[in-house]
């Protein structure tokens, strides 16, 4: 059964991915839906507030706050939020007013203790600055990743030993479960930290030159992009995306997450290519576009096979010898077979490549047209 859009972000908020669950509330929200949802404000002000967006947390716990006054979860969260800010005396009333609903509330008793024993101004800043006042947020419960990861290492080493104790039998089952298989399973393991996404560029720039320069909000768009176009089978964008990131200033942490991504790319064939890019565009700035895949018709000369491999020039465009928008050299690791007619028009299926800092193409496959007679 579908999930509600409320029903996705809690469960996003349940597994502590704020980002998402902004993402997911705001830009898909529909005012005439959600202006009297407790539920909806109340969970978008509580991923701000994990994510440190004070400001925005508090306008949303207001709007909650016009439908229901009386929930302690609500209560406890605007109370927090006094607390960060050193006014103990509203922070009081606010715990309070949670006990009064909910006399046993954890959260409450152990704010109230603190601000009894502890609750000086330089106290409290001590705790907002470590980032310890988070002990004081609204409980999220259980973590379900958490428990999927502890539950996987459980699996894991039951099989493992299962493994250890059969090894006779470990190339059948290595077979037979398809160990080998490179999958990323779930995408959420590609989604940014919280600290990632606060510090996306490259600390100290002084001595690095970039092809690209980039602000903070133009790199968490450019990784963004790269995982959605991934999920969405589109490999040849998301190579673009992260070859953008690889080549900028970028923080270390993002481009080894966009290598992350990168390592899950495929080997296209002519029926699975969606984004193929011409060479025009990939003239302009081949370090763009260097891993993608290719589909280019023209005709070849200068051919030359070599052992098994075989090289030549692809007058790419030249199909129908009215025009060449450019000359790439092709290059097969085994030359194809049956071989290259430079007579006639071919397509080749290739993944571009540099070498020697030129544009280069290697080939997987060709296709060209039966003679005519």
């Amino acid at each position: 059964m579908s999930q509600s859009v409320l029903e996705r972000a809690h469960g996003l908020l349940r597994r502590r991915k704020f980002s998402m669950v902004i993402s997911l509330l705001e830009e898909g929200r529909n005012p005439e839906i959600f202006r009297d949802s407790f539920f909806y404000f109340l969970t978008a002000g509580l991923a701000c507030l994990y994510l440190g967006d004070t400001g925005s947390a508090s306008s949303y716990f207001q709007r909650a706050r016009h439908i229901r006054m009386t929930d302690p979860t609500l209560l406890n969260a605007q109370a927090v939020l006094y607390l960060r800010r050193g006014d103990t005396e509203k922070a009081i009333q606010y715990y309070l007013d949670v006990l009064e609903y909910d006399p046993d509330n954890k959260t409450a008793l152990s704010a109230m203790e603190f601000l009894k024993t502890h609750g000086s101004y330089e106290e409290i800043c001590k705790l907002v600055d470590t980032g310890e006042i988070e002990k004081f947020y609204p409980p999220l419960g259980v973590n379900p990743d958490t428990v999927k990861r502890i539950g996987l290492s459980v699996l894991a080493g039951i099989v493992l030993a299962i493994l250890l104790f059969n090894i006779t039998n470990l190339t059948t089952l290595s077979k037979r479960f398809n160990f080998s298989k490179k999958t990323p399973g779930d995408l959420s393991s590609l989604f940014l930290t919280l600290d990632e996404r606060k510090n996306p560029q490259q600390k100290d720039l002084s001595n690095a030159v970039f092809r690209y320069i980039l602000n903070d909000k133009q790199i968490l768009k450019t990784y963004e992009n790269a995982v959605q176009y991934y999920g969405a089978g589109r490999e040849n964008a998301a190579q673009v995306e992260v070859n953008r990131l690889l080549n900028s200033n970028a923080s270390d942490a993002i481009k080894q997450n966009a290598n992350t991504v990168a390592s899950y790319f495929q080997e296209q064939s002519f029926d699975s290519l969606v984004d193929n890019f011409g060479y025009s565009d990939v003239a302009q700035d081949p370090v763009l576009y260097l891993g993608c895949w290719v589909v280019w018709s023209g005709r070849v000369s200068n051919a030359v096979t070599e052992g098994k491999s075989y090289r030549c020039d692809l007058l790419v465009g030249y199909e129908n010898m009215d025009r060449v928008e450019g000359f790439v050299p092709l290059y097969f690791d085994e030359a194809p077979v049956p071989a290259i007619d430079g007579e006639r028009p071919v397509r080749v299926l290739a993944r571009i490549e540099s070498k020697d800092g030129k544009l280069v193409l290697s080939g997987r496959a060709v296709y060209q047209p039966l003679k005519t007679k």
